[in-house]
């Protein structure tokens, strides 16, 4: 078994130095699948933040004025840093977070090509020469970092989630400073270490842990932060909208998710049903992408209920190091009671338990993958995001019935739908009020293509040619007396 101890830093990473917490205190990291503790990391505050901070404020007109072939190249040592420890990168990933190791090596992966991406997005940040509509000027635009870049991440997937925040920061030439989720804290801080060894200046990447209200209130009060880039659920995610308007700070959002999986009945079955498994319970189901409601149109509807809980029931639930695991632990004793009062509600009103219904034998944070089926719009899974392995199987009969049921929730973030009718495809594209679509496919997101929602899914885009542009200010510049 590959170790990870050395990349485990139980320091915060500010201007360079890697320090404690002022007050000494720690935060215990455990592992999900046992309770053991695995580490302890510093539990800053706001003093820390504000030096890290001012750290990121002094080393920003130095970096940001470094030749573009040297910000790719340290850009390109970071990639191979990652892809050179992603074994160990993985196993930490599982030990702290509880995914099933071939989930955590496809993470650790996926965060080094964002940053590849993002390395070669850097050559692009065109700017345009306008043509004047007077003679004797010339009218262009250029874009510039926007500075100083906090990022906030959650615990679900800690490595990539900061990848495709810092790639992109890196990449337009802002510094940053990094929050990563208390629950999962490793896989933030040795961000810190490969920025080390890929060559970036002191104070260019800090990393922070601890107290999320006293670091997050120093990040959003501070006017040397211009921009702040969020993960997270909806609500906290509005407040920080609202708490960045003192500075009129720039925000990335990328919020919750109540995505919808339509099946037709025109669908490959086989292929619905494998896409149904994976985008459900990857990660134990907590994922803001997840599929949340499983709507089933009716002639169709028995077989791929009974096909879908037959793979389900047969999913391995273990510990994420254990050979074959398909399903984790979940993160914490709440996750898991969540799941245990929307069982409840749902079967007070009508749902039929297909399979699982409950903890697993394991015992611990370890719960049964389930399938409810005969779901109902006035079950709590219709409107709050699950975020667990519980799966909710939903009727329809139309077309039209299906689009006004996946579009009736506040979230936009994911739908997937499966069918083999190319015109439904177009009227789907067109109809479904999400920021990304799936059609006869789940395992969408890439970094050669944007991710983000609308409505309260968020704001901004991360990957693509768009992940970069939030990074940059753009400038008109009017030359006269030519």
């Amino acid at each position: 078994m590959t170790d990870f101890s050395h990349l485990v830093r139980e320091a915060n990473l500010i201007g360079g130095a890697w320090v404690g917490a002022d007050a000494g205190t720690m935060i215990e990291v455990t592992n999900p699948a046992n309770g053991t503790v695995i580490a302890r990391v510093p539990n800053a505050g706001a003093d820390e933040t504000r030096r890290a901070i001012d750290a990121a404020h002094a080393a920003f007109p130095a970096y940001a004025a470094l030749p573009l072939n040297e910000r790719v190249a340290m850009l390109r040592r970071l990639h191979q840093a990652i892809m050179d420890q992603q074994e160990p990168l993985a196993r930490m990933m599982t030990a702290e977070q509880g995914k099933p190791l071939s989930e955590a090596r496809a993470e650790v992966g996926s965060s080094a090509a964002y940053v590849l991406w993002f390395a070669e997005e850097a050559r692009r940040i065109y700017g345009e020469i306008i043509p004047s509509p007077v003679a004797g000027r010339r009218l262009m635009t250029t874009k510039h970092p926007v500075g100083v870049v906090a990022a906030i991440t959650p615990w679900n997937f800690p490595s990539s989630m900061l990848a495709r925040k810092i790639g992109p920061a890196l990449a337009a030439g802002c510094t940053v400073v990094v929050k990563p989720a208390s629950a999962t804290p490793l896989s933030g801080l040795v961000w810190g270490q490969l920025a080390e060894q890929a060559g970036f200046p002191a104070g260019v990447v800090n990393v922070l842990t601890g107290s999320a209200r006293a670091i997050g209130g120093e990040i959003m009060a501070n006017p040397k932060v211009r921009k702040i880039t969020f993960t997270g659920s909806t609500e906290i995610g509005k407040d920080l909208i609202r708490a960045a308007a003192g500075t009129v700070k720039r925000v990335s959002m990328e919020l919750g998710g109540n995505a919808p999986f339509i099946v037709f009945d025109d669908a490959d079955l086989d292929r619905a049903v494998s896409g149904a498994i994976t985008a459900k319970f990857r990660n134990a189901g907590q994922t803001c992408i997840c599929t949340n409601r499983l709507y089933v149109q009716s002639g169709i509807y028995d077989r791929f209920t009974a096909a879908f809980a037959e793979r389900v029931a047969a999913l391995k639930v273990a510990p994420g190091d254990e050979a074959g695991a398909e399903q984790g632990p979940m993160i914490d004793e709440a996750a898991v009671e969540k799941m245990e009062g929307l069982l409840a509600d749902a079967l007070d009103k009508g749902g039929q338990l297909v399979t699982g219904g409950g903890r697993h034998a394991r015992g611990g944070l370890f719960f049964q993958p389930t399938v409810i089926s005969n779901a109902t719009p006035d079950m709590r899974f219709s409107s709050e995001e699950i975020f667990g392995p519980v799966a909710a199987v939903y009727k329809f009969d139309t077309e039209d019935q299906a689009i006004s049921l996946a579009n009736d929730t506040e979230y936009g973030l994911a739908a997937y739908a499966f069918t083999q009718d190319m015109r439904r495809v177009f009227r789907l594209q067109d109809q479904l009020g999400y920021g990304l679509l799936g059609i006869n496919e789940v395992l969408i997101v890439t970094p050669e293509a944007p991710f983000g929602g609308i409505k309260e899914s968020g704001m901004g885009r991360e990957g693509g040619r768009q992940g970069i542009e939030d990074f940059l200010d753009l400038k008109y510049t009017c030359i006269g007396g030519l």
